[in-house]
């Protein structure tokens, strides 16, 4: 082809032809979000400069730890009503309390029993709903696969590791609630304190394992390692030749995302953690929780870009949560808003049986149905997998890969070969949810057995 014709190739127009039509505004929602939330609307807060704010340390002094401290900041802001059910609520709750003021700001205190954030941290005795009579306080058995104690040995590569069990804040779904906080009214906890002769019995069974490969550090939370500790687990591991990548598990981004931008310590310690692994050829990721797209500001975007800059990779682990993320448009909004932050969504939990927390399960079929709508929304990679973690111990299962699942009785039956070769492993959806015929079976005692028994027939 000659120059001349090159030129005359560069002249051609190409018609565009519409196959779609224009995006609607609403279909860019997830780039829209809060700069800041409006924390002097909060009488408690009223005076609070915005440096005040966005300081990590006056969050982590300013968070409420106590039931009637809490009421009391948002006496002016709600009813007595409310007020009272929130007392009793707490009464029940086999959580512990603790809440930051960023968190408390998030919150739409016109419409309480209604938001998704509050939901999530805040019980109420009128939304209580009885646990399903096959719930266990440790569903997971986390504690039977621990071969010393905070250190949890499932799947055949990958360990759960529990160097502390406190939180920057108390979530009432936590699939921890046996060890997380302190004790209450309805749990005495197995504690996970910071205690390292604890911690060098975990790294010696470790390193002990060549077939080893991953490590979950979690908690409680990561981000409540100091900095020296942060140094010291990353380093340790890392030097094991077995160990291939770290996962720093967090709630934190999601209610003190002011700690990435102002605890310099130990952000610079997570860097310099991941710095070395890249150096060593290893993986270290950030795995965070964001279940709503309201937990996101303009503070979080601007704290994970900070992480992005330093080369950190960071994951999304969801919950699904009846009021709070159980529509297809809500999640679909939630991925996107991470996608658009550099945040990939990794898996979305199907909530796991946890005590005093029945009113928040969702079933295996709105899983399904919330996987369904997602899938096709946005990039394979920025796709989450929904997940029901087996009760018993069965690890993460797909939700639509179980053996059997009769939506009358809310019986699911999976398998998980590559974990635990042979065993069934049944999850069961909440019975509120349930069509009249399974909730009245679920209502007599002697049928319990009788539901199990035709599942696990169905299968053999």
């Amino acid at each position: 082809m000659t120059a001349q014709s090159l030129v005359e190739l560069s002249k051609r127009t190409y018609e565009i032809v519409p196959l779609k039509p224009p995006v609607e505004p609403a279909r860019l929602e997830y780039k829209n979000f809060k700069e800041a939330p409006d924390w002097r609307r909060i009488p408690a807060y009223a005076d609070v400069t915005e440096e005040q704010f966005l300081d990590h340390r006056w969050q982590s002094k300013k968070s409420i730890t106590r039931p009637d401290k809490l009421l009391e900041a948002l006496r002016d802001l709600v009813s007595e009503e409310f007020i009272k059910d929130a007392t009793e609520g707490f009464a029940r709750a086999p959580m512990s309390v603790r809440v930051s003021p960023y968190l408390l700001s998030l919150i739409d205190w016109n419409d309480p029993y209604r938001d998704p954030l509050r939901t999530q941290f805040i019980p109420l005795k009128s939304r209580f709903l009885p646990d399903h009579p096959k719930l266990g306080l440790d569903s997971l058995h986390e504690r039977a696969d621990a071969p010393v104690p905070g250190l949890t040995h499932r799947y055949i590569d990958k360990a759960l590791f529990l160097p502390l069990d406190t939180c920057p804040v108390y979530c009432r779904f936590c699939t921890r609630s046996y060890a997380v906080g302190i004790d209450t009214e309805e749990v005495e906890k197995t504690h996970f304190k910071v205690d390292e002769d604890r911690w060098r019995a975990a790294y010696t069974y470790i390193s002990s394992r060549p077939e080893l490969e991953d490590i979950v550090v979690s908690g409680g939370d990561a981000y409540n390692l100091r900095p020296e500790q942060i140094r010291s687990i990353g380093e340790t591991l890392l030097g094991m030749t077995n160990i291939r990548r770290i996962r720093l598990a967090t709630k934190g981004p999601a209610v003190m995302p002011q700690k990435i931008l102002t605890d310099n310590e130990w952000i610079d310690a997570v860097t310099y953690i991941s710095d070395l692994g890249r150096k060593l050829h290893k993986e270290v990721a950030v795995h965070t929780h964001f279940n709503n797209p309201n937990e996101i500001t303009g503070i979080t975007r601007d704290a994970m870009q900070k992480l992005f800059e330093r080369g950190l990779r960071v994951r999304n682990q969801s919950v699904l949560i009846r009021g709070v993320n159980d529509d297809p448009e809500t999640m679909k909004l939630l991925v996107k808003r991470l996608g658009h932050l550099n945040v990939q969504p990794y898996y979305v939990y199907v909530h796991d049986l946890v005590k005093g927390a029945e009113d928040l399960r969702t079933t295996v079929a709105t899983g399904e149905l919330i996987e369904t709508h997602v899938r096709g929304s946005t990039a394979g990679f920025n796709t989450p997998t929904v997940v029901v973690d087996a009760p018993g111990g069965g690890g993460k299962r797909d939700v639509h890969s179980y053996e059997f699942y009769d939506r009358t009785t809310g019986i699911s039956i999976f398998e998980s070969p590559s974990v635990k070769p042979g065993q069934k492993y049944l999850y069961f959806d909440p019975v509120d949810r349930l069509p009249d015929e399974g909730r009245a079976r679920w209502a007599d005692p002697r049928e319990h057995q009788v539901m199990i028994d035709e599942a696990m027939r169905a299968i053999s």
